[in-house]
């Protein structure tokens, strides 16, 4: 056998060994997998949709550059603009209704009660339940001629007709925000009852022993220590209900007469079924800043607070 000289330099290491040894090389290869699935289902259609913004695409047919034609046209569409009115009308309605029940459900289900474990899991199944399903559930029951709601209040003597809950503009828009808020209340109640269960009971019982009544305990201990969960969560409610697509298009399909448009729902009419793939893909790309608007309202809800023992990350 021949023996190592002092001169002899050791083997170097292969490009495998040294990525072995690497806790950065690792991280970055455990992560791969996941930025070629975000580059492929996320940065690549969100790159096509705004360069088709800028086209005059239509469905089988290559379009050509032309600007901020698309946007310009839009700017002077009255149905544009009537469904950001009512995206934004049904996105704040809907997340301070789903806001206000789901803190309350979470408050009350935080107690001891007696089957607290399966009223926690009976809340889930409106957020579980696919949303097509709920959709076709919420159809029957607002539907002009055998809806629940209406025999039930006929039986009462409350109205003498059915209600129009779908063909009236006012009426869908409330029965739409209805809808949003019976799927939504599920995620803000679980998630803020999650928040809950981290606040110290130590810190609520010596409030009590000091005299604070439920309401100012709520308001001195509760509150502060939740407001950094309530921004996230709030900025997934409003991200989720700004988007919302299934639902709209099951109940309504933007109607009675684009009463209940979102500019979801409107994107889609124009790009797929209308053949415009630059103008809906327009309507997509100018939902962008209200949904960076909801992002950076979270950002600034967490700089607000500090994250239970606090720090300045």
């Amino acid at each position: 056998m021949s023996s190592i000289t002092a001169g002899d330099q050791p083997p170097k290491p292969s490009f495998f060994e040294r990525l072995s040894q690497s806790r950065n090389g690792l991280g970055l290869l455990f992560m791969l997998p996941a930025a070629v699935f975000l580059l492929c289902f996320l940065t690549y259609p969100l790159g096509l949709g705004v360069w088709l913004g800028f086209t005059d695409t239509r469905i089988g047919r290559p379009g050509i550059f032309i600007g901020l034609e698309n946007y310009q046209y839009l700017m002077e569409d009255k149905v544009f603009w009537l469904s950001v009115f009512n995206t934004i009308v049904y996105t704040a309605v809907a997340s301070i209704l789903k806001f206000a029940l789901g803190l309350w459900l979470a408050i009350i289900l935080n107690e001891s009660l007696p089957f607290k474990t399966f009223f926690r899991a009976i809340i889930l199944l409106p957020w579980v339940v696919p949303t097509v399903l709920s959709a076709l559930a919420f159809w029957w029951i607002f539907d002009s001629q055998f809806s629940i709601i209406s025999w039930v209040l006929m039986q009462w003597g409350v109205i003498d007709a059915p209600i129009n809950f779908l063909g009236d503009a006012t009426n869908a828009r409330l029965s739409v925000i209805a809808a949003n808020v019976w799927r939504g209340i599920p995620f803000v109640a679980i998630s803020l009852l999650a928040g809950l269960q981290t606040i110290p009971v130590s810190l609520h019982e010596a409030a009590a022993l000091d005299g604070a009544t439920s309401w100012q305990r709520f308001r001195r201990i509760t509150l502060p220590l939740l407001t950094p969960i309530i921004a996230v969560v709030m900025t997934f409610s409003v991200l989720f209900t700004f988007t919302d697509f299934q639902l709209i298009y099951v109940l309504t399909k933007g109607g009675p007469v684009n009463a209940t448009h979102l500019m979801a729902t409107l994107s889609f009419q124009r790009g797929i079924p209308g053949g415009a793939l630059g103008e809906g893909a327009a309507i997509a790309v100018a939902m962008v800043p209200f949904l960076l608007a909801a992002i950076l309202f979270s950002f600034f809800g967490l700089q607000r607070r500090k994250w239970q023992q606090g720090g300045n990350d």
